[in-house]
């Protein structure tokens, strides 16, 4: 970053007091210019919001920096997987890093190219110096990363062939075992911090929840003071906590991103932006429809023994059970905007990479296959068709198929077979990991058909290794994914939308007695008395309910997919996406059932009276 550690401190302090002074302005100043009066509660909050600001943005450049090693440290494994598997054919480490650099993607690929480029300018005289010095960076963070390298290095001074690739597969499994272990020990880390979010992000605000409707039924409370506590205190609260434990996740583990080779292929993914934009407004609007309509002069629209809008005579509600009901269509407005701006954008990547995650699974035993047809003296453009043949109806036989395909229909080469723009088999299933182990099976050709044999029969061997650990990293991760996911995608939007509807019949049942004790007189003087206060609308709570609901399920989401994957946009997106929709409409649909029986319940009680 081209800023000075004295920027950095400057930004914590100076923006905060900006915020302070706007927040000040919008929540103090302004409403007191239009009601005349001024709120303890919002000056408080003004400063709280300075004061939480400040903390993140003085650690910034740390979160800055660390979110950048994990997403380099995430192609860790594969960089050392592709190195092992060029230098077993070719012993040369330039020629090794080059073919690295040009399948793993930004940002580890933009360092092995500096590498090359330090040693090209003439920075440093030999690669092995630039590779040192680079090494440097990664002391104390990725220690297997730097031993697996000077592994690989090593074995460029061996004096026999076996030493040699004993050398690279000790590289490869030094890289694999330690990752594992670290992963380990940040699984069993990671159940208390995630028990102490899981209890201030969601336990003791819906708990809160549950007294609320009481709370400012007695005591004057505004719907905008919730609004400020729920909305924006507990969710930046809650997104600082979680960003906190995804800084702490080790590195060296994570899913490829092929959004950059799905580009490259010609494929654009969506950018819906105007199209979520247009979902959001139209049903924000129908959500807004009992103010907008109160606001434009209209007083009533009845709904049987229900009101619409509900609006008492001195202008406060909505509280009827019609506008309660309507304001769901917000909570939609903003849980359906995300989820269709989101599924629009990965819906296409995330197929393709089913597919090729399927084909990966099985790339195995296809590769051993192919590798031994290669060794028995068969030309790779009828091995491959042979092998499609017996495996077919598998993703790898499909795969095959269409390499096969190509070559016999279209007379291509086995080459551009694979790698044709248009229509190399790699169109229909981009991996970095296949088209790797294609590339390798092209190099290795050129040496003949034996080194190929050799070349596909180890990659089968490392693939194998690779997702074992696989496996066994997402079985450590696994109580602690499930628990996240059933939080996000049942427990949370059902309990809120329960509290929604006991405080909606809190609310009813309330209002009529306040409307019964205004006859009652005190005294025989006939002054009347307020008992209670008619609470908050169920309209604005739920809003309130509704948001906090998606603002935690997106936070939330966003941390399986850290968990799990690392720094994975692709990933991230599409848990933000599938979670988003399966919350609000889980959520709607309950407070809208619910809301309803117990204002029918309410109804009931009130005509008992």
């Amino acid at each position: 970053m081209t800023i000075s550690p004295a920027d950095a401190l400057a930004l914590s302090i100076i923006a905060p007091f900006l915020v302070f002074i706007a927040t000040l302005i919008l929540t103090v100043f302004v409403p007191f210019i239009f009601t005349g009066n001024i709120s303890l509660w919002f000056i408080a909050f003004s400063f709280i919001i300075a004061v939480m600001l400040h903390v993140p943005l003085n650690n910034m450049p740390h979160f800055l920096a660390r979110r950048w090693r994990q997403q380099a440290s995430n192609q860790m494994v594969l960089c050392i997987f592709y190195m092992v598997t060029y230098m077993r054919h070719t012993p040369n480490l330039e020629l090794a890093i080059e073919f690295a650099s040009a399948h793993i993607g930004p940002p580890l690929a933009l360092d092995l190219k500096k590498i090359l480029w330090d040693v090209e300018t003439e920075h440093f005289q030999t690669v092995s110096e630039s590779f040192e010095h680079y090494l440097t960076f990664w002391r104390g963070d990725a220690n297997e990363f730097i031993e697996a390298i000077h592994l690989i290095e090593a074995s460029l001074y061996e004096n026999t062939n076996d030493r040699r690739l004993a050398s690279l597969d000790k590289a490869l499994e030094v890289m694999l075992d330690e990752t594992y272990e670290k992963m380990l020990h940040y699984a069993q880390d990671l159940k208390s911090p995630i028990t102490m979010l899981h209890m201030l992000g969601i336990i003791l605000p819906i708990l809160g929840l549950v007294i609320l409707p009481l709370a400012v039924s007695f005591f004057d409370i505004h719907w905008t003071v919730i609004f400020s506590l729920y909305n924006v205190m507990l969710p930046v609260g809650v997104f600082y906590l979680g960003k906190r434990i995804l800084a702490t996740r080790p590195t060296g583990y994570g899913e490829a991103d092929i959004s950059q080779l799905y580009h490259e292929m010609g494929h654009h993914s969506k950018n819906p932006a105007l199209e979520a934009s247009v979902l959001a407004g139209i049903l924000f609007f129908i959500g807004m429809l009992p103010v907008l309509l109160f606001y434009v002069g209209v007083q009533e629209i009845p709904l049987g023994p229900f009101e619409l809008m509900g609006y008492t005579e001195d202008g406060m509600g909505p509280y009827g059970l019609g506008a309660g009901l309507l304001s769901l269509c917000i909570t939609l407005s903003a849980g359906l905007g995300l989820w269709w701006f989101y599924h629009r954008r990965t819906k296409s990547l995330i197929e393709i990479r089913k597919r090729s995650r399927q084909l990966e699974n099985e790339f195995a035993s296809a590769l051993f296959q192919l590798g031994n047809r290669i060794g028995d003296g068969i030309p790779a453009e009828i091995a491959f068709g042979k092998v499609a043949a017996t495996m077919e109806g598998t993703r790898g036989g499909d795969f095959f198929a269409l390499v096969a395909n190509n070559i016999t229909r279209l007379g291509m080469g086995v080459e551009e077979a694979i790698f044709n723009p248009k229509h190399g088999a790699l169109v229909q299933y981009p991996s970095n990991l296949i088209e790797s182990s294609m590339k390798v099976l092209v190099e290795s050709s050129r040496k003949g058909p034996v080194e190929a044999s050799k070349a596909l029969m180890s990659m089968s061997q490392y693939i194998k290794e690779m997702h074992r650990v696989d496996e066994r990293l997402k079985d450590l991760l696994a109580d602690v994914i499930s628990s996240m996911k059933s939080q996000v995608n049942f427990l949370l939007p059902t309990i809120a939308a329960i509290v929604i509807g006991i405080t909606s019949m809190i609310t009813a049942v309330l209002g009529e007695i306040q409307r019964q004790a205004e006859g009652l007189d005190v005294g025989g003087g006939g002054v009347p008395i307020d008992m209670f206060g008619m609470g908050i609308p169920t309209f604005y709570f739920q809003i309130v309910v509704g948001l906090y609901v998606v603002q935690v399920v997106w936070i939330l989401s966003f941390m399986i997919s850290g968990i799990e994957n690392g720094v994975d946009t692709l990933s991230e997106e599409y848990v933000k996406g599938k979670s988003l929709f399966l919350a609000t409409t889980l959520y709607c649909s309950i407070a809208f059932v619910v809301i309803l029986a117990f204002n029918l319940l309410a109804q009931s009680v009130i005509r008992a009276f």
